[in-house]
Order: C-alpha cells, then structure tokens, then sequence
C-alpha cells in the first residue's frame, strides 16, 4: 500500500517509523519546520524494542500527489482542520483514512468531509514523547495500535491495513468492534484529563488526597452516563478497569493533557472534556465535576493564548 502518516511527532513518527522500517511505502506529511529538521537530520527513535535511525520520505502539503491508499492522521484534534485540507487533494475513491486522536468528534468531523465509506476506526496505545531535538523516546515497552472497519466487518481493504500493521513489529489488532474501542479509550482519556489537570497532580497525588477517590469516580460517572446516552454499549470489565485506574493510591499516572499544560503546550480541552460536556447539556445529564475540570482548562488555555 501506498501509506501517508500526517504528522511525525510521538505517534506517527513513531507508528510510520515501524512501518517503514518493515519496508512499507510510507510518506511523512509535514509542516515546514518540522519537514526541515527531518530532512535535514532523518527520524531517531529510542526504544525499548531497539533504537533505530533511518531517512524517511518527508513532503510538505504542496508536494503531495496521490491518491494514497491508506491515510494514517496523527495531527492534535486542534490541527484536524489544516490536515483535512493538506489531504484533501490526494484522498481517492478508495483511499482509506484512519485517525488516531483523540476523543469522538473527530469521527463525525472526517466523516462529513471525505465520506464514512473513507473512515476506517483507529487508536494507539504507547508512551512516547519528542525531545528538544526531535527524537522519539518510547517510554515503556507497550506500542499497541488498534483499527478496524466501523462496520466491523473484516473486508478486504482491511485485511490489507492489517497484513500491513502486523509487519511492523508492533502490537496490532484488528478489532471487530473498534467504535466500542474508542468510546472506552475515550472514558479513560477524559478520566484522566479532567482528574489530573484539575488537581494538578497525578493519580496517586488525587486518589491519597482528602476527597479526591471520591472526586474521581464523579468523574467516571458523569463521563460514562453521557456516553451511554451516545450509543457506548457499556462492557463492565473495560469500566471497571477505568475506575481501577484513577483511583489507584500508589499510581504516578498522569494525562498527556496534564503533561502538556505544566509545560505551557496547546491541549486538547474541547475534544477530550468539553466535547462531553457539551453532549450532557444537550441531553439534559447534569455533569458538575466536568464541567468544573472544563472552566479550568478553558481558562489555562485563555492564558496560554495570551502569550
């Protein structure tokens, strides 16, 4: 396949770098600075698994001629817009296009402007950061990475993604059920932003703290009554593993949100809280403690902006 990873930051510099280095036809799309650096200094990836050095095919949106078979979107949900229209020109009749962001909308988003029938369902699983110097450091071993058609179904175009995936030399699933799989990776994501970024802590900090196990399952709560009442066919063990999680005394976790805002960064408030939030007041759901967590991250962002 002809593959195009938009972005080369954590996730797709790391994603397409497997990729490539299986021999895959892999393209990086990226911005001017970006697609500078890389060019100029090649991708690094420090791993577990091995580290790795390689020059990856790097083109800037006015070089783009396609169409690419599968598009693999890697932007901040805050960037979704400028990729679609970086895209736009090269995505066929059969061209695949499988996001890995954060939250919902974005689906219904992608899905007005190219077409359901062009959506595939994606989501990663990894810890991964950039450096100062634009390498990719890959915190622990997991590198997991699911997708799978919104159907369900195993067709033939997706057995190609996943013949693709499994060469890669990461862990690949094709899920049969990927739009129960990304409501679940959704409750745990906005759990985790709104409990962190709010208490300013990680999860060992709020849960030890007078009030804030408590706290946290408010958050659990409101978040999955909500998304109940969008179509998440709840499984019990993949919720109680979410509460597990953000009540865990001894847990040094934290959001990539959170990680984000003590290091002064753009976050993604809209998508992974104020998305929720909004869903529950046009529904009637009344969800205190996130709209408390989405006032404060609104407001950091305002005083981000102003800088």
């Amino acid at each position: 396949m002809r593959i195009l990873v938009v972005g080369a930051g954590a996730t797709g510099g790391y994603f397409g770098a497997r990729l490539a280095q299986a021999g895959q036809d892999v393209t990086f799309l990226l911005r001017e600075k970006r697609a500078l650096a890389v060019e100029q200094n090649g991708l690094t990836v420090h791993s577990p698994h091995g580290d790795f050095h390689f020059q990856p095919n790097v083109l800037q949106a006015s070089q783009l001629t396609g169409p690419y078979d599968l598009i693999l979107l890697t932007v901040k949900s805050f960037g979704l817009e400028a990729a679609m229209k970086d895209i736009a020109p090269v995505v066929g009749e059969n061209t695949m296009v499988m996001p890995v962001l954060n939250g919902m909308k974005h689906m219904e988003t992608l899905s007005q402007r190219f077409g359901e029938h062009a959506l595939i369902g994606g989501l990663c699983k990894i810890n991964a950061t950039l450096d100062a110097d634009g390498h990719i450091h890959q915190m622990t071993p997991l590198h997991q990475i699911i997708y799978g058609e919104l159907s369900g179904e195993k067709t033939e175009r997706i057995l190609k993604v996943d013949q693709a995936f499994q060469s890669a030399g990461v862990e690949a699933i094709l899920s049969e059920t990927i739009i129960t799989d990304l409501w679940e990776k959704w409750l745990l994501l906005s759990s985790l932003g709104a409990i962190t970024c709010t208490m300013r802590g990680n999860i060992g900090q709020v849960a030890s703290a007078p009030g804030g196990t408590e706290f946290a399952q408010a958050i659990v709560t409101e978040a999955l009554t909500t998304m109940k009442a969008f179509g998440y066919a709840e499984r019990a063990a993949a919720v109680a593993k979410v509460r597990e999680a953000v009540t865990d005394k001894n847990s040094p976790q934290t959001s990539s949100m959170y990680r984000d805002m003590m290091q002064e960064y753009p976050i993604e408030a809209d998508q992974i809280v104020g998305d929720l939030v909004e869903r529950a007041t046009r529904v009637g759901i009344s969800v205190p403690h996130l709209q408390a967590a989405y006032t404060h991250l609104c407001v950091y962002q305002k005083n981000y902006l102003k800088q």
